[in-house]
């Protein structure tokens, strides 16, 4: 027998605990949304803008620098810029986890953005939100894909080194791992080849790709001796190369055309075309441009919305890179 159980029925004493309760547990678990900051700062989303154009006319891979920087700190106990922290003599953060050190970029254009929010609306605009703004905006500049971004993160007062070391996927990965990387943050196989589009803007250092080009088969021989012209089998670690050889400063389908020639960078990028489950979404996206706009799309919204701290949780840091 099912037992019932009215409001009417609590005892008056405990009441007022339910129901303060009930209110607590609802700030702390606030749902972000689309016009979180209509009143309190509306030039937010402009600002944002703005900037963000202004910094990719200036330099197209800054697009793709303010993209990874939203993915490696959504990757990382949920978008909350942890990954913008700054080391201190007491406090180890995430820029130099092995993801990350000389390589994630872009901080300045944050800098810069903050610093311009701070002067219109003080204490307003999180660093989580504006990385997770600009992130969208930069895609747009470069001809990809828009979404609505919802808004009201709040940001973290600590940082993890360790858990960036282990959750961002690592371009060694193989196909298995790359899936797990991505399920264990709650993304289907589709969602992460999707995802893993964002490689059709961007470079990459010659220290990530050089075990490709001189021991793997997968990988057209053409390509692979054009590469080795500019990464040498030692030395000239730092030197780049586009993540997409063919128009690495515009954001279309390109990257999984390049798949089906053997013609991806990295290892982990050619593992999405490699007779593997992924070879069919990756046929899909080179033939669709417009479906693979669609699902990376809903794709970046769905990872924005990874754990992010709202309501009572986190502070608004009124500079980034420390807390207040």
């Amino acid at each position: 027998m099912a037992l019932k159980l009215s409001f009417s029925s609590i005892p008056p004493k405990f009441r007022l605990f339910i129901i303060l309760f009930l209110f607590l547990i609802g700030r702390t678990s606030a749902q972000l949304s689309s016009n979180f900051y209509a009143t309190s700062c509306p030039s937010a989303l402009s600002s944002i803008k703005s900037a963000v154009n202004s910094a990719v006319s200036k330099e197209a891979r800054m697009g793709a620098s303010l993209l990874r920087l939203h993915f490696h700190d959504c990757f990382v106990n949920g978008c909350d810029a942890s990954i913008l922290l700054d080391d201190t003599a007491n406090f180890t953060g995430e820029k130099t986890a092995r993801p990350n050190s000389n390589s994630v970029r872009g901080f300045e254009v944050i800098d810069s953005i903050k610093s311009q929010l701070e002067n219109s609306c003080p204490g307003i605009v999180s660093c989580a939100d504006i990385l997770a703004v600009a992130a969208r905006d930069s895609v747009v500049a470069l001809g990809g894909p828009s979404w609505t971004v919802q808004l009201g993160r709040r940001d973290s007062t600590t940082a993890s080194l360790s858990t960036a070391n282990t959750n961002i996927p690592a371009p060694t990965l193989n196909l298995s791992g790359l899936i797990s990387a991505f399920s264990n943050k709650g993304f289907t196989a589709k969602e992460m080849v999707a995802l893993s589009g964002s490689h059709t803007i961007g470079q990459a250092r010659c220290t990530i790709f050089r075990s490709r080009i001189y021991n793997e088969t997968n990988i057209d021989s053409s390509f692979a001796t054009s590469l080795k012209a500019r990464c040498p089998s030692t030395g000239s670690d730092n030197n780049l190369s586009p993540l997409d050889v063919t128009s690495p400063t515009s954001f279309d389908n390109a990257y999984f055309k390049n798949l089906l020639s053997q013609k991806g960078l990295l290892h982990s990028d050619q593992q999405l075309f490699s007779g593997g489950s992924t070879d069919a979404q990756v046929n899909a996206y080179s033939s669709n441009l417009q479906s693979f706009r669609a699902d990376f799309a809903n794709g970046m919204v769905k990872m924005g919305n990874l754990s992010p701290l709202t309501g009572s949780n986190g502070q608004i840091r009124t500079n980034c890179r420390r807390v207040n």
